[in-house]
């Protein structure tokens, strides 16, 4: 210890809801939220509705391609030189790599590579997808592509680009994929979020589909039209124009998934520290754990004590970098040693990956493989 490990038959049993839950859509999965190249190789050939990768950086996706996986979409746009030249000299390979875009300045920025080497590259278009009510904006800041009157002239540059050419759009509904809705004491709040991703559901479909069929009437029909995320898989896949989903972070199932109504996987991915002090009856002091997940910091982000049960985070002391102290409850029966684990839930999926260097597989209670991690791989791309 500390280690991280992922248990194997809650993986599947995650795989098995994934790929129910998207209905007959094709699931691209999310790399950021599993950065283990064993494991991708793993829930790739699980089902053969999962196909394709969407990567987080240019950088990450060229070491992807790499190891041999194909069909990559880069989730967010990239600027750095090296990383556009690289996957513009694998593309000019015949390797299936779209880049993505929400400007013009992207589109002629990556045009200018494509004419330098000879090659059309392929392009997708990062469609914002946030809801805003007066006073409130109901999502999160990516694109400034929020409607068609912004995507018209990027998607007629592209059009008319003899190198670059529009393979599809993207819009990640983030305020439904990625915000809880059923956290304990927050009944109001609850279930105004409820009503907001009732209305948001509605809006988004009907944003993605004019833009696509406006597309469709330039004679720019995109092949590839990309949705939602583990959060919103039941709404995304009853929209006709959408081609594939994504998921990533549901098959981990981190602790933040653990404040949804709708849906609920199996944790299957966490960490374990040792019990090193006991400074007083009723705390046992653990050798580090202080990994905190990014966005804003609220406690949420916090890792959440996990085994044996009746363990709880000290208020002022949180999750700390080199040891935590956690106080064991009224109802807690298990009594911790020196040198007992205490398992924990990273508040996200891939994040957990970033501090150790592999991930222990276990299966039916024994430990059976050993995944690597990027950072195991010597990789660190953000």
């Amino acid at each position: 210890m500390p280690f991280a490990y992922l248990d194997r038959d809650l993986l599947d049993l995650n795989i098995r809801h994934i790929a129910a839950a998207a209905g007959s859509k094709k699931i691209r999965i999310a790399s950021k939220s599993i950065r283990s190249v064993e494991a991708l190789r793993y829930i790739l050939g699980s089902d053969d509705r999962f196909q394709g990768l969407m990567c987080y950086s240019a950088a990450e996706a060229c070491f992807l391609a790499g190891k041999g996986f194909d069909d990559l979409l880069l989730g967010y746009p990239t600027w750095e030189a090296s990383g556009i030249g690289r996957l513009v000299d694998l593309i000019g390979e015949g390797r299936r790599i779209v880049f993505m875009t929400d400007c013009l300045e992207h589109v002629e920025r990556i045009e200018q590579f494509a004419l330098a080497r000879g090659v059309r590259v392929p392009l997708c278009l990062d469609i914002d997808m946030s809801s805003d009510y007066p006073g409130l904006r109901f999502g999160v800041w990516r694109s400034p592509l929020s409607g068609w009157d912004n995507v018209r002239p990027v998607a007629e540059r592209i059009v008319r680009s003899e190198w670059v050419r529009l393979e599809g759009i993207m819009g990640y509904e983030a305020q439904i994929a990625g915000v809880g809705d059923s956290a304990p004491g927050a009944a109001l709040k609850n279930g105004l979020i409820r009503l907001m991703k009732k209305h948001s559901i509605r809006e988004v479909a009907e944003r993605r589909r004019e833009i696509v069929e406006k597309l469709r009437a330039m004679n720019a029909a995109p092949a590839l039209v990309n949705a939602g995320g583990t959060g919103s898989l039941a709404s995304s896949r009853e929209e006709e124009v959408v081609t594939e989903l994504t998921a990533g972070s549901g098959f981990y199932s981190p602790g933040l998934f653990d404040y949804y109504r709708d849906f609920r996987y199996a944790p299957a991915a966490g960490f374990a520290v040792e019990v090193v002090r006991k400074p007083r009856a009723d705390i046992v002091t653990c050798m580090g754990g202080g990994y905190v997940a990014s966005g804003a910091a609220e406690r949420t982000k916090l890792p959440k004590p996990f085994l044996p049960e009746g363990l709880e985070l000290l208020p002022l002391e949180g999750a700390g970098e080199v040891q935590t102290p956690l106080l064991r409850k009224g109802n807690a029966e298990t009594e911790l040693a020196l040198g007992d684990p205490v398992f924990f839930r990273h508040a996200k999926a891939g994040e957990l990956c970033e501090r150790f260097d592999s991930l222990y597989v276990v299966s039916d209670g024994a430990v059976v493989d050993r995944f690597a991690t990027y950072r195991g791989m010597g990789e660190n791309f953000l």
